[in-house]
């Protein structure tokens, strides 16, 4: 999907979609580093990632 946009920056509707599936993984990402945390010995070894993981997904998805 990110090669076809990139290929086409002219497609909007390959952009938008990529912006969409990038904004889902970094919240999976997130989420992932929170459970990682949550089981971790050392607390705060990632949990920074995670809170700035957020933004830029929710900027992807354009909220």
């Amino acid at each position: 999907m990110l090669r076809s946009a990139s290929a086409d920056p002219l497609s909007d509707e390959a952009y938008t979609t990529a912006r969409a599936n990038l904004s889902a993984a970094l919240e999976d990402i997130a989420e992932a580093l929170r459970d990682f945390e949550a089981a971790s010995p050392q607390p705060n070894r990632s949990s920074g990632w995670a809170q700035d993981l957020h933004p830029v997904a929710d900027d992807l998805a354009g909220h």
